[in-house]
C-alpha cells in the first residue's frame, strides 16, 4: 500500500454534501492533512491562503471563510480525511479539479524559499493522479502557483523580482523514476549546480559536492528469498542481508577498516526496517588534501536501510562526511541523526 492510499483511495464516504468551492477548499484541507495530524491543520493558515491565492474565493469574507473551513474540519474528524476527499472529488467539475489542485500546490508552498518542497512533490503527484489532472496542466497550475506566490512577495516587500529565484528552477521538479518502475523519487540534489546522479541496474545515487550522497539499492525479491524470509521471519532476513552480504561485500571489500559501530531493528517503519550504522574511514566521496599535498579522501559514516516495499527488497544508503577538524558525536547520537535523515529521504520516495 502506498503512503497516500489511505486518503487517494479510501472507500470512506460522509453523508455531508459540498459545493464546488467547498471541494476546492476540501482539497486544501486533505492536503495539510496528508503528512500530519488533523491536530496539527492550521484553518485560518488555509483560509487565508486559499482567499488570497485562488479567484474563487474572492467573494467570499474572512468569517465565511473560517465557517467553511470549520464545516469541513469537522467532517475528517467525523468521518475521515478520505471521506472528505472523496465527497470533494464527487463534487468537483472538470473546471474545478483545477482550481482544486492548486489550492493543493498553494498549501504546500515554502514561503520563505519561494519553492514547493521536494518531499512534497510524491504528495503533489498522488492529488494530481486521483483528480485525473494530466502532466501539463499540473506543471502548468504548479508555475501559476509560484508565480502567484513571487508576486505577493513582491507587492509586501517592493523588490525587485527576478525570474531565475530558486523557486523558479527546473530542478526543483525533477522526479527519478527506476526503470523497472517501482518507485518515484525527487531528485534530492540540485543538478544545476553541480548535483549528480548516477544509475545503473539495480541503484541510483544521488551527491553533490558539499557532502550529499544518498542512494538506493534495488533487488527484486527471488522465490529463494521469499522462503528464506518466511523461515526466518523479517528482522533476521534483513539483518544476515545487510551484515553478512551487503556490508563486507559493498563496503568492506574496498575499506578494508570500515566497521559496523551500530545496529538497529526499527519495528514501526516500513513494516519493519533493519538500520545499520559504518564507521569509513576515509570512506567520504568528498576529498582532501593531505599536508604533504597527497589526496585521501574525508572520513564518514555511512547510514543503511534495509526494507521491504512490494516485491522488492531496498537497502537506502545516507553519508554523513566529517570535514577537517569536525569530531563526530558519540555513535548514539550519529546513529540519531542519520536514521532520522534516512527515514526523511524514505519518506519521499513513492513506490509503485
Amino acid at each position: 500500500m502506498g503512503k497516500y492510499d489511505k486518503i487517494f483511495n479510501s472507500t470512506k464516504t460522509t453523508k455531508e454534501k459540498l459545493t464546488a468551492q467547498e471541494a476546492v477548499a476540501a482539497i486544501g484541507v486533505v492536503t495539510s492533512a496528508a503528512d500530519s495530524s488533523l491536530d496539527e491543520v492550521d484553518p485560518d493558515y488555509i483560509a487565508d491562503i486559499l482567499w488570497e491565492f485562488l479567484e474563487v474565493f474572492e467573494e467570499y469574507s474572512d468569517d465565511q471563510m473560517l465557517d467553511l473551513l470549520d464545516k469541513l474540519m469537522a467532517i475528517a474528524e467525523e468521518d475521515g480525511v478520505g471521506a472528505l476527499f472523496n465527497a470533494a472529488k464527487s463534487s468537483l467539475s472538470e473546471d474545478f479539479a483545477l482550481d482544486a489542485y492548486a489550492a493543493g500546490v498553494s498549501l504546500l508552498v515554502d514561503e520563505e524559499e519561494m519553492i514547493i518542497p521536494k518531499g512534497k512533490m510524491n504528495l503533489l503527484k498522488k492529488l494530481q493522479e486521483a483528480l485525473g489532472i494530466e502532466d501539463d496542466e499540473a506543471t502548468e497550475v504548479k508555475a501559476e502557483v509560484l508565480a502567484a506566490f513571487a508576486e505577493e512577495e513582491l507587492e509586501d516587500d517592493d523588490d525587485e523580482f527576478l525570474d531565475d529565484e530558486p523557486g523558479f528552477e527546473e530542478s526543483e521538479l525533477q522526479m527519478y523514476e527506476s526503470p523497472t518502475k517501482n518507485f518515484v523519487v525527487p531528485i534530492p540534489v540540485d543538478t544545476q549546480r553541480g548535483g549528480r546522479v548516477q544509475a545503473q541496474e539495480g541503484l541510483v545515487s544521488f551527491s553533490d559536492d558539499f557532502g550529499t550522497l544518498l542512494r538506493i539499492d534495488y533487488f527484486r525479491l527471488t522465490p529463494q528469498q521469499k522462503k528464506e524470509l518466511a523461515s526466518v521471519g523479517h528482522e533476521e532476513f534483513l539483518r544476515s542481508l545487510l551484515l553478512e552480504q551487503y556490508v563486507p561485500q559493498g563496503i568492506v571489500v574496498n575499506l578494508p577498516e570500515a566497521q559496523v559501530k551500530h545496529t538497529k531493528y526499527i519495528e514501526d517503519a516500513l513494516d519493519g526496517a533493519y538500520f545499520v550504522l559504518v564507521d569509513m574511514p576515509e570512506g567520504s566521496n568528498l576529498p582532501k588534501t593531505g599536508n604533504n599535498g597527497t589526496a585521501s579522501r574525508l572520513d564518514a559514516y555511512r547510514g543503511l536501510l534495509g526494507f521491504i516495499s512490494g516485491h522488492f527488497l531496498y537497502i537506502v544508503s545516507s553519508q554523513r562526511s566529517f570535514f577537517d577538524g569536525e569530531t563526530p558525536g558519540s555513535i548514539e547520537d550519529e546513529s540519531v541523526r542519520i536514521e532520522e535523515s534516512l527515514l526523511n529521504f524514505v519518506d519521499t520516495i513513492e513506490f509503485t
